[in-house]
Protein backbone atom coordinates (compact mmCIF):
# COMPACT_ATOMS: atom_id res chain seq x y z
CA UNK A 1 0.00 0.00 0.00
CA UNK A 2 1.06 3.34 -0.88
CA UNK A 3 1.69 5.83 2.31
CA UNK A 4 -0.33 9.20 2.10
CA UNK A 5 1.60 12.50 0.82
CA UNK A 6 -0.21 15.72 1.84
CA UNK A 7 1.04 19.09 0.61
CA UNK A 8 -0.11 22.14 2.32
CA UNK A 9 -0.05 24.53 -0.13
CA UNK A 10 -0.87 28.60 -0.50
CA UNK A 11 1.11 31.88 -0.61
CA UNK A 12 3.23 32.77 1.72
CA UNK A 13 1.54 33.89 5.40
CA UNK A 14 -1.65 31.46 5.05
CA UNK A 15 -0.58 29.15 7.60
CA UNK A 16 1.13 26.47 5.65
CA UNK A 17 3.89 26.21 7.79
CA UNK A 18 1.80 25.95 11.10
CA UNK A 19 -1.08 23.72 9.85
CA UNK A 20 0.92 21.35 8.07
CA UNK A 21 3.03 21.01 11.78
CA UNK A 22 -0.55 20.22 13.37
CA UNK A 23 -1.79 17.64 10.29
CA UNK A 24 1.55 15.93 10.62
CA UNK A 25 0.91 15.76 14.90
CA UNK A 26 -2.43 14.61 14.37
CA UNK A 27 -1.82 11.67 11.88
CA UNK A 28 1.35 10.91 13.35
CA UNK A 29 3.87 11.51 10.42
CA UNK A 30 6.64 13.56 9.62
CA UNK A 31 5.94 16.94 8.74
CA UNK A 32 8.66 18.74 6.60
CA UNK A 33 8.42 22.83 5.96
CA UNK A 34 9.40 23.44 2.03
CA UNK A 35 11.33 26.66 3.22
CA UNK A 36 13.85 25.09 4.76
CA UNK A 37 14.59 22.79 0.97
CA UNK A 38 15.31 26.54 -0.61
CA UNK A 39 18.92 26.80 -1.97
CA UNK A 40 20.57 29.74 -0.20
CA UNK A 41 20.61 32.06 -3.36
CA UNK A 42 16.46 31.75 -3.12
CA UNK A 43 16.45 32.64 0.67
CA UNK A 44 19.06 35.63 -0.25
CA UNK A 45 16.63 36.55 -3.21
CA UNK A 46 13.40 36.84 -0.99
CA UNK A 47 15.39 38.57 1.86
CA UNK A 48 16.22 41.38 -0.30
CA UNK A 49 12.77 41.45 -1.55
CA UNK A 50 12.73 40.01 -4.96
CA UNK A 51 10.15 37.47 -5.76
CA UNK A 52 11.64 34.19 -6.84
CA UNK A 53 11.42 33.12 -10.76
CA UNK A 54 10.39 29.85 -12.36
CA UNK A 55 13.82 28.98 -12.75
CA UNK A 56 14.94 29.82 -9.18
CA UNK A 57 11.84 27.40 -7.83
CA UNK A 58 12.99 24.12 -9.82
CA UNK A 59 15.74 23.19 -7.76
CA UNK A 60 13.92 23.26 -4.90
CA UNK A 61 10.39 21.66 -6.37
CA UNK A 62 12.88 18.52 -7.39
CA UNK A 63 14.42 18.45 -3.81
CA UNK A 64 11.40 18.15 -2.63
CA UNK A 65 9.86 15.80 -5.38
CA UNK A 66 12.40 13.54 -4.32
CA UNK A 67 11.27 13.73 -0.51
CA UNK A 68 7.40 13.04 -1.61
CA UNK A 69 8.77 10.15 -3.28
CA UNK A 70 10.42 8.39 -0.82
CA UNK A 71 8.64 5.78 0.94
CA UNK A 72 6.84 7.69 4.09
CA UNK A 73 4.01 9.04 4.57
CA UNK A 74 4.20 12.54 5.06
CA UNK A 75 2.99 16.47 5.19
CA UNK A 76 4.92 18.92 3.15
CA UNK A 77 4.52 23.13 3.28
CA UNK A 78 4.84 24.19 -0.04
CA UNK A 79 3.24 26.78 -1.80
CA UNK A 80 2.96 24.93 -5.35
CA UNK A 81 1.16 27.85 -6.64
CA UNK A 82 1.03 26.86 -10.66
CA UNK A 83 -0.59 23.44 -11.87
CA UNK A 84 3.28 22.71 -13.38
CA UNK A 85 4.88 23.76 -10.05
CA UNK A 86 1.89 21.01 -8.46
CA UNK A 87 2.86 18.28 -11.45
CA UNK A 88 6.87 18.42 -10.81
CA UNK A 89 5.64 17.76 -7.06
CA UNK A 90 4.16 15.03 -8.16
CA UNK A 91 6.35 13.32 -10.62
CA UNK A 92 6.80 9.99 -10.52
CA UNK A 93 3.41 9.13 -10.04
CA UNK A 94 2.95 9.23 -6.03
CA UNK A 95 -0.74 9.91 -4.80
CA UNK A 96 0.05 13.60 -3.27
CA UNK A 97 -3.09 14.78 -1.93
CA UNK A 98 -3.33 19.09 -1.68
CA UNK A 99 -4.67 21.12 0.68
CA UNK A 100 -5.31 24.58 -0.37
CA UNK A 101 -5.53 26.84 2.45
CA UNK A 102 -7.04 29.74 0.79
CA UNK A 103 -7.36 33.45 1.58
CA UNK A 104 -7.36 37.42 0.42
CA UNK A 105 -4.92 39.62 -0.03
CA UNK A 106 -5.79 41.82 3.05
CA UNK A 107 -6.16 38.99 5.59
CA UNK A 108 -2.97 37.61 4.65
CA UNK A 109 -0.55 40.55 4.66
CA UNK A 110 -2.25 41.48 7.75
CA UNK A 111 -0.66 38.10 9.43
CA UNK A 112 2.42 38.45 7.51
CA UNK A 113 3.14 42.12 9.12
CA UNK A 114 3.02 40.89 12.73
CA UNK A 115 5.56 37.71 11.72
CA UNK A 116 9.11 37.98 12.95
CA UNK A 117 12.67 36.78 11.80
CA UNK A 118 10.76 35.59 8.57
CA UNK A 119 12.58 36.17 5.56
CA UNK A 120 9.92 36.75 3.00
CA UNK A 121 10.26 40.36 2.86
CA UNK A 122 7.51 42.97 1.43
CA UNK A 123 4.10 43.52 -0.32
CA UNK A 124 5.10 43.78 -3.45
CA UNK A 125 6.91 39.60 -2.70
CA UNK A 126 2.50 38.79 -1.66
CA UNK A 127 1.59 40.73 -4.50
CA UNK A 128 4.06 38.15 -6.80
CA UNK A 129 2.86 34.99 -5.28
CA UNK A 130 -1.23 36.29 -5.80
CA UNK A 131 -0.06 37.50 -9.62
CA UNK A 132 1.20 33.88 -10.08
CA UNK A 133 -1.04 31.79 -7.91
CA UNK A 134 -3.04 29.39 -10.47
CA UNK A 135 -5.81 28.27 -7.73
CA UNK A 136 -5.98 24.40 -8.23
CA UNK A 137 -9.29 23.09 -9.30
CA UNK A 138 -11.56 21.41 -6.21
CA UNK A 139 -10.47 17.68 -7.58
CA UNK A 140 -7.14 18.74 -7.35
CA UNK A 141 -7.64 19.98 -4.02
CA UNK A 142 -8.91 20.80 -1.04
CA UNK A 143 -10.14 24.17 -0.41
CA UNK A 144 -9.50 25.27 3.35
CA UNK A 145 -10.91 28.97 4.21
CA UNK A 146 -7.86 30.36 6.46
CA UNK A 147 -10.23 32.94 8.02
CA UNK A 148 -11.32 30.15 10.81
CA UNK A 149 -9.11 29.13 13.81
CA UNK A 150 -6.13 27.11 13.36
CA UNK A 151 -7.86 24.71 15.63
CA UNK A 152 -10.71 24.69 12.90
CA UNK A 153 -8.62 24.63 9.74
CA UNK A 154 -6.71 21.63 11.16
CA UNK A 155 -10.47 19.70 12.18
CA UNK A 156 -11.84 20.41 9.16
CA UNK A 157 -8.90 19.39 7.38
CA UNK A 158 -8.80 16.08 8.97
CA UNK A 159 -13.12 15.47 8.14
CA UNK A 160 -12.25 16.20 4.73
CA UNK A 161 -9.03 14.34 3.12
CA UNK A 162 -9.93 11.72 0.60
Amino acid sequence: MMSKKYVVMGVSGCGKSSIGAALGKALNIPFYDGDDFHPEENVQKMQSGQPLTDTDRQSWLKMLNELLSGPEALVVACSALKPEYRDLLRKGGQDIHFIYLKGDFDTIWSRHQKREGHYFNGSAMLESQFDILVEPNEQEALYVDIRQSPQQIVQYTLANLA
